[in-house]
């Protein structure tokens, strides 16, 4: 008899097939949004779950999943999940590392680009049929190459940004909780680790790549940007919640910084309506990962976990190790 999993969401037709093959399936490709009153109903009689962000799995939710043995995540970042109460419960967490670190990569460098250069601000000012001569300082930008770039949060995404910092002559200095091994720095376009603050007093460019924790809320704030160069920009393609964003809108209002590209909001999908009223901001719908390829490995990533997971064997991206001793019967 097959084992019963919930998909939390619309995903691929071709991993739908595939998890077909494994397990009873509940779908969800009219992709609602489901609470978590009702998750927690869905999961009542489920031995899995193929989740992404959207979903809020809390210890009720987890409570209410009595059968519930993993819960496999599609996306890097798991803030959407209590994993100690998942722990405590003995049930298996995973996420989707790797697979979408050059894709994010690549689109951390564009949304620099675009904010260092006021790509969206001209577009919008091009299509509303204003242009009508040359000017020399026509929407000026800053540089971006020969600029010092600064990566908070030297991961592998933060490693594969400054690698391609190397193609525009960049110098790279970062932050993190521990200094990388030289050998990864030097592969890293010789990245210089320093202090948050002297790198926010530094950067022609600073580039959040930081996971979401409680330790990590607003740790750009007020007094942090108020650190940086009137002409820096800020670049987040973290999480929401990693920056204030009421702060940022009031430093980009009063031109304190000269822009910020924002992949990722405060409680999201519903973000701080004030960014909409700013020209000196490049705005994206938490879009780094999406390329087709980059979202299908993604997805085929959270089914191996799940498969491995309800069959009895560890899981590729195993979160919660301590699970395993207490996994549900």
């Amino acid at each position: 008899m097959k084992k019963k999993i919930l998909v939390a969401r619309e995903i691929f037709p071709e991993v739908i097939e595939r998890l077909g093959r494994h397990f009873e399936l509940e779908t969800n490709q009219e992709d609602r949004i489901f609470t978590e009153a009702e998750l927690a109903v869905k999961l009542a009689d489920k031995d899995g779950i193929f989740s992404t962000l959207s979903e809020r799995i809390t210890p009720a939710v987890v409570q209410a999943g009595g059968r519930l043995k993993a819960i496999c995540n599609m996306a890097v970042g798991y803030n959407n999940i209590d994993v100690a109460a998942a722990t405590a419960a003995g049930v298996l967490v995973t996420n989707t590392p790797e697979v979408l670190n050059e894709t994010t990569a690549d689109f951390g460098f564009a949304l620099m680009m675009a904010t260092a250069r006021r790509v969206t601000e001209s577009e919008q000012w091009l299509r509303e049929g204003k242009w009508d001569r040359w000017r020399y300082d026509g929407f000026m930008g800053v540089d971006v190459h020969g600029s010092t770039l600064g990566i908070i949060g030297m991961g592998r995404i933060g490693q594969a940004i400054a690698r391609r910092s190397m193609g525009f002559d960049m110098q790279v200095i970062y932050h993190n909780r521990s200094r990388l091994d030289p050998a990864l720095e030097a592969r890293a376009n010789n990245a210089r680790h320093v202090s948050r603050d002297e790198l926010l007093r530094t950067a022609d460019h600073v580039m959040l790549v930081v996971p979401y924790s409680p330790q990590l809320h607003h740790m750009i704030g007020a007094a942090e940007i108020a650190l940086m160069k009137p002409d820096a920009t800020l670049v987040n393609i973290a999480r929401g919640g990693v920056v204030d964003d009421a702060a940022l809108i009031a430093a980009l209002k009063e031109r304190r910084i000269a822009g910020a590209g924002i992949d990722v909001f405060e409680n999201e999908p519903a973000f701080n309506p004030g960014f909409l009223e700013l020209k000196n901001v490049v705005l994206t719908p938490h879009i780094a990962s999406s390329s087709r390829n980059t979202r299908l490995a993604m997805a085929n990533c959270a089914a191996d976990n799940l498969i491995a997971a309800l069959a009895g064997e560890r899981p590729p991206n195993l979160l919660n190790p301590d699970a395993l001793g207490q996994s549900r019967s």
